[in-house]
């Protein structure tokens, strides 16, 4: 399996480059917005409006982007980054303090769903080098000023009214300088999903927000995320990313004395940070170190390291190899799932034979049906997921118990 990196500079307003990733990457996203229709409410104006309410700093950027990708009626509404699909992804995330104030973190998702790139920018007279995502949005990145921030999934089912969090994250990193700011804007501009997001400036100072869509945002000194917050709401999707077993690690990481930053930065390269259930849809695509001080950016792969600043900034291209392994928990459909299924499939197998395990009574039959279920139009909807686990398995039971 692999991953196409880029790393692309525009340093001003977006433009030609810019319009070149849109042509490559705008296909795949309307597809995918189109097998979320029942789920992608929102038009135009509202969606705008909302622009315009919570990021009105945004908006001459959001014109030019419209304009320049010639974007219709569903682009223009995508690319204001309010109310899309929900979608989950498992991460964690660590503050280094000392001498050296460092951001480092692990992105887990399948890599044919990510862009793949690197971008430096300054559509609002700020340098910002970051992860692109959904074209417009980041899903972490510092600017010339020393912020940095990175997310996690807050592990929840929730979806509520707001923004993507990678749009949320551009915001912030376009017009915040420092922890102060950046807090003001994340409990200010709402999150249709939980997100943990951390933000570090060039004097040490940290903080981690958690956002949800049903709950006030929660402030917080937490120098560590994984995919929960502050306890564990979704029970099967922890047990699914080991958001547990991830923070434990990190706990007794940070606090050991004598750790320095280079053995820390090492670990997110290996177990259990490092994940290579990639034909699962949960493998580690990269780590990302962010030294606000120097003004340094590191990518990093396994015996590869991309390494940036704002002055020195580099374009260039990888393709980058992933070792992938998988693991069945369970013996049913252990036949079937030992073929080169898709992610897609497997990752429905795995939930279902999760589900089967925990339950022995249930028949097979009835796990069948339901991984049948997880995959809607081709895709795993994050809704399917969580109508799997909290609607019909309940529904089944109450049936069964009747």
């Amino acid at each position: 399996m692999q991953l196409h990196f880029n790393a692309i500079s525009e340093p001003g307003l977006p433009g030609k480059k810019w319009r070149k990733l849109y042509n490559i990457h705008w296909a795949a996203y309307r597809l995918w917005l189109d097998s979320k229709k029942k789920d992608y409410e929102p038009d135009l104006k509202t969606s705008q409006a909302a622009l315009k309410k919570y990021m009105p700093e945004m908006w001459p950027t959001y014109k030019r982007l419209c304009k320049i990708a010639k974007a219709d009626e569903v682009g223009a509404r995508f690319l204001t980054g309010f109310q899309p699909p929900a979608y989950l992804s498992a991460c964690s995330n660590a503050v280094i303090s000392g001498d050296e104030i460092q951001l480092v973190r692990n992105y887990d998702y399948h890599p044919d769903l990510m862009e793949g790139t690197q971008l430096l920018s300054a559509w609002n007279g700020k340098k910002v080098i970051g992860t692109s995502d959904c074209l417009i949005g980041l899903l972490d990145g510092m600017n010339e000023d020393g912020l940095a921030v990175s997310l996690t999934f807050g592990g929840r089912k929730e979806v509520g009214e707001g923004f993507g969090i990678p749009f949320i994250l551009r915001y912030v990193l376009e017009f915040c300088s420092n922890v102060e700011e950046a807090v003001a804007a994340l409990i200010r501009i709402p999150s249709h999903m939980s997100y943990n997001v951390t933000a570090v400036d060039k004097t040490g100072a940290f903080k981690t927000v958690r956002l949800a869509p049903d709950r006030e945002p929660v402030v917080t000194n937490a120098a560590f995320t994984t995919n929960h917050q502050g306890f564990v709401d979704w029970p099967e999707n922890a047990a699914f990313n080991k958001t547990l077993e991830r923070s434990s690690f990190l706990e007794k990481m940070l606090a050991t004395k004598g750790m320095d930053a280079a053995k820390i930065v090492d670990a997110f390269q290996k177990k259990p940070l490092y994940n290579k259930r990639f034909k699962e849809g949960f493998g580690t695509l990269f780590t990302a170190v962010y030294r606000p001080g120097e003004g340094i950016v590191e990518m990093r792969w396994p015996g590869i390291k991309v390494s940036q600043t704002f002055y020195s900034f580099q374009e260039q291209f990888k393709l980058i190899e992933f070792e992938q392994t998988s693991e069945r928990p369970v013996k049913i459909f252990e036949d079937e799932l030992s073929n080169p299924y898709e992610w897609k499939k497997t990752v429905s197998g795995y939930l279902s034979n999760s589900l089967a395990e925990g339950y022995p009574s249930v028949d097979k039959k009835q796990v069948e049906q339901w991984r049948g279920e997880l995959i809607n139009k081709g895709e795993i909807s994050w809704e399917v997921l969580a109508d799997f686990w909290s609607k019909k398995v309940t529904k089944y039971w109450v049936a069964r118990d009747n």
